[in-house]
């Protein structure tokens, strides 16, 4: 097998792994690049692989980092199978489609506003193209091998990263290669541990944090006080959050601080983002792949507010503050999050707080950087409001979770890539791979092509 990395390399998106072997073409993972603008314009670039010439696609899991690039692929002539978990394929259905529909959304409000360096201002994809691309999904079972295409077959392991995540084995008969995707972390409230694997020929492991440890606060101590600080000084706090996995944690950590009296149970909790809301009905639909109960995702779906028109979202920016607004996206990267940033970020008295992993080049990143003001279509917002972040809320395990995982492997595999890292976070890795497990271990260059 040989295999070529189109993504994830240097950076924490667009991951894409093209497998061949000798008889067949395949994905593993078909992800959007984001971040840093020299990173999204790669998203307009042409594969180096002719799209109808790939038999299939396996995805790790559901986040756009690694299938927002699908509706270019369906698109563009590919023509077979995308093979994933039934919780990715449920996720994949509403994210997809909300991915498609901003993208329209955002190229519509560039032209409206005249803020576009292009005329006129054109979507990536559309919503029309997500929905196509939902025909070729394929959902499989965990633990359940099945053929990809011709002499390859696969198999996931639950991955405890979000809903649905998978760590995915492709075997060819001779050898197999492991692709960790995004790993969760051993003690998350809602998500099981990663799956152990005892043995790969080849394996490429993530580095999100590799160069770092979570720290030991309890997130329900920081939200807490990060909550009655604010309404303390009679603001509001906007929470960007990813809508599937984050929103549902900081639904259910409010749920608990409401019930305990350690926040007022009057206090206003909105949830700005249709697609949490879907979201949130999919986790209790596969509570099989979850810690939570019937009854605990029942109290996620009743402790906020769901906002669903635009309408009602601009409504809540003009009501009277204290109040929570969960709003997609997790990074400040686009949709209604953008318009709630504009609301409160330029006053003292409210919180922007962030609850995971900003990657560099993203309105995030810069905000808790310290930066004085940000980009937002097309005008400098001020920010004045407090920034905060709460890292334990990481859906990704960090370097010690990584070493951990790691070392329920029985044996060494050949070869170990380390990938989906920002450069220092992916050397750190490496270099706690060699010199505590001792393993061949390398970081590989984007668009690099390996024998396996």
């Amino acid at each position: 097998m040989n295999i070529q990395f189109l993504g994830a390399t240097g950076t924490v998106t667009g991951s894409k792994y093209l497998l061949r072997s000798e008889s067949a073409t395949i994905l593993v993972d078909c992800g959007l690049f984001q971040g840093y603008k020299q990173l999204r314009l790669r998203n307009w670039s042409s594969l180096p692989v002719r799209p109808a010439e790939i038999d299939a696609v396996v995805l790790t899991h559901a986040h756009l980092d690694h299938s927002g690039y699908l509706p270019l692929l369906v698109r563009d002539g590919f023509h077979g199978k995308i093979y994933c978990s039934e919780a990715t394929f449920d996720l994949c259905k509403i994210l997809l489609r909300d991915s498609g529909h901003l993208q329209e959304e955002d190229a519509a409000y560039a032209n409206r506003h005249g803020f576009s360096k292009h005329s006129p201002a054109m979507p990536l994809y559309t919503e029309e193209d997500a929905v196509r691309s939902l025909k070729s999904f394929v959902p499989v079972k965990f633990g359940a091998r099945f053929t990809v295409a011709e002499d390859l077959t696969a198999e996931l392991a639950l991955a405890g990263h979000i809903l649905g995540a998978s760590i995915v084995t492709i075997r060819d008969g001779k050898r197999s290669v492991t692709f960790s995707g995004d790993l969760g972390r051993a003690d998350d409230p809602i998500m099981e541990s990663p799956a152990r694997i005892a043995q790969s020929d080849c394996l490429l492991v993530e580095s999100t944090y590799g160069n770092r440890r979570h720290s030991g606060d309890d997130p329900l101590s920081v939200l807490e006080q990060t909550v009655n600080e604010t309404i303390g000084r009679g603001g509001a706090v906007v929470i960007p959050s990813f809508a599937v996995g984050r929103a549902q944690e900081l639904m259910y950590y409010l749920h608990l601080l409401k019930e305990r009296g350690a926040i007022p149970s009057s206090l206003p909790v909105y949830l700005d983002s249709p697609m949490a809301r879907q979201a949130t009905a999919i986790y209790a639909k596969h509570h099989e792949d979850h810690r939570l109960t019937a009854a605990q995702c029942r109290a996620i779906s009743e402790s906020a507010t769901i906002v669903s028109s635009v309408e009602e979202s601009q409504e809540i920016d003009r009501k009277q503050v204290p109040k929570v607004i969960i709003s997609a996206s997790g990074m400040a990267t686009g949709g209604r999050v953008l318009h709630h940033l504009k609301a409160f970020a330029p006053d003292h008295r409210n919180t922007i707080l962030f609850a995971g992993y900003q990657a560099g080049g993203t309105r995030g990143a810069a905000m808790i950087a310290g930066a004085d003001s940000i980009k937002i279509h097309g005008m400098q917002v001020p920010v004045r409001a407090q920034v905060t972040q709460i890292e334990t809320l990481s859906a990704h395990a960090d370097s010690d979770g990584i070493m951990a995982w790691l070392s329920g492997f029985e044996k060494p595999p050949r070869q170990t890539f380390v990938v989906h890292g920002e450069p220092d976070a992916a050397d750190a890795l490496r270099r706690r791979i060699q010199d505590e497990l001792g393993w061949n271990c390398r970081v590989p260059e984007f668009l690099e092509s390996v024998e396996l």
